[in-house]
């Protein structure tokens, strides 16, 4: 599943059988927003996933409620809440306001907002726990008991209709309702700005700390470049290694891959790569860490083809489109790296339902073997935040028979999810962009509505947290080092 994220201006004009009022400018005034909602309406005719978890009837109303909703929107604000309302119900995770896409004003507006909390944290179970308080005291494994008046999560619970990811995995949802400090805008920053900002400026924090001391205190808000320079996740440079690589006193190599959205980086990450697996003759094993990857390029491809000793094909996964051609009044909303995708379906075969089967050929994965084998046993650390090509790697790592799993349940989806060929939805009135995903992945057979579960289930504890532990690593490790 190979994507790109760019952030372009879109053109604004207007699709034939609009209101008069829109066919009258390039530009609409701000509150004609009919001409939006045709916009969306004729591109999600596009989407090859809009009914794996919708029936048309249902999908329909929830379009009337969004325009209903939409087109009453006081602000800005209103409508971006709306219409992520709409794609989050999708339930695909690549259909959704990317806060990367939309235009400069626009982001700015939404998302620079001083109403973030100043703390890194993730949930566990219903817990938000501190992993991190920038500048401040409080310790690892502080619970937040009470966030300005309110159960930190009931506040989850509110925002997760809003949250994008595949099917019902709603792991995914939660996991990206965390803030770890490994992006340059967090999805929890964003919806607790929009719908629970603080008061004053400041947030009213309940805490209890690991040593079980209860403590109220106030937090000063703050804005997305103070959040930025807290980020702890490694940044795309033009010629830095993004990975690291690490041998343990036990013989057992840690390969930490955070990101796989090398695009832009002239880094030479398929040499790095190579050599290290190539010194792994006296190693014990090897893990790879994908926890906080949640793709881009198909760089475990070059992991896979060293465990392989003939070339490998995936289980059929069949790709459908909706369309043959782009119609010609839709193409001046929709943005992409490469025109070719308006013409996605014309050599398509027709499938029942309205779908086109893509031609055979076209994206279809196949590894050989390359490279010397790995002498080791390996590894594949896992959690929600793989959703895309690592939930792709993750599932031919297991079909190939590669090792074992560990962690926790990826996102994505078993059904199959939408990705590979993308269009950036502009819609003029509004200025909102969003993304929406081309082709469809389906599998064979009668797929479960869920990520893909870990051989070894590993769940953190609030005391790993506290202690700053990493039991998942630890017990990957161990069982490598036994042989």
């Amino acid at each position: 599943m190979r994507r790109r994220t760019f952030l372009k201006a879109g053109g604004a004009a207007v699709l034939s059988g609009l209101s008069a009022r829109a066919l009258a400018a390039d530009q609409p005034a701000p509150p004609d927003l009919a001409g939006d909602v045709a916009i969306l309406r004729e591109a999600l005719k596009l989407h090859p996933g809009l009914y794996r978890y919708n029936s048309p009837a249902a999908f329909e109303g929830r379009l009337q409620r969004f325009a209903a909703e939409f087109s009453a929107a006081p602000n800005l604000a209103g409508r971006y809440l709306a219409l992520t309302r709409l794609t989050a119900a999708i339930r695909c995770g690549h259909s959704y306001g990317n806060f990367f896409n939309q235009r400069k004003a626009v982001a700015a507006a939404l998302f620079d907002r001083p109403t973030r909390l100043p703390l890194h944290f993730v949930w566990i179970d219903r817990a938000m726990v501190v992993v991190r308080h920038p500048g401040g005291s409080l310790q690892p494994g502080t619970r937040v008991l009470r966030l300005n008046g309110e159960d930190p999560a009931r506040l989850r619970d509110r925002l997760l209709p809003l949250i994008r990811a595949d099917g019902h995995n709603d792991a995914k949802r939660v996991s990206l309702l965390e803030v770890r400090g490994d992006d340059e805008i967090e999805t929890f920053d964003v919806f607790q700005g929009l719908l629970a900002p603080p008061t004053g400026g400041e947030h009213r924090l309940e805490v209890i700390d690991p040593s079980g001391r209860r403590q109220t205190l106030s937090l000063p808000a703050i804005g997305l470049a103070a959040r930025q320079a807290t980020k702890t996740g490694p940044e795309v440079k033009e010629a830095e290694p993004l990975w690291q690589w690490t041998m343990r006193a036990d013989g057992i190599a840690v390969l930490t891959m955070p990101g796989w959205a090398l695009w832009n980086s002239k880094w030479d990450w398929k040499g790095w790569l190579n050599d290290r697996l190539d010194s792994l003759s006296c190693a014990r094993g090897l893990v790879v860490d994908l926890r906080d990857n949640e793709g881009g390029a198909d760089c475990g491809d070059l992991i896979l083809a060293r465990l392989i000793d003939r070339p490998w094909t995936p289980p059929l996964l069949e790709q459908r489109l909706r369309f043959r051609r782009t119609p010609a009044a839709l193409d001046r909303y929709l943005d992409t790296w490469d025109d070719s995708f308006r013409t996605l379906g014309e050599k398509a075969t027709d499938l029942p339902n309205g779908f086109f089967l893509r031609p055979a050929g076209e994206d279809t994965l196949s590894i050989a073997p390359a490279g010397k084998r790995l002498p080791v046993r390996v590894a594949v650390l896992t959690g929600p935040v793989n959703s895309s090509a690592t939930f792709q790697f993750a599932n031919n790592f297991r079909a190939i028979g590669g090792g074992k799993l560990y962690g926790r349940t990826t996102g994505g989806n078993r059904r199959g999810i939408n990705g590979g060929c993308f269009f950036f939805v502009r819609l003029p009135a509004s200025g909102l962009e969003f993304d929406l995903p081309l082709v469809g992945y389906f599998p064979g057979g009668n797929q479960p509505d869920e990520g893909l579960r870990p051989d070894v289930a590993v769940m953190p504890t609030i005391a790993d947290i506290a202690a700053g532990r990493d039991p998942v690593l630890d017990r990957a490790a161990v069982d490598l080092a036994r042989g």
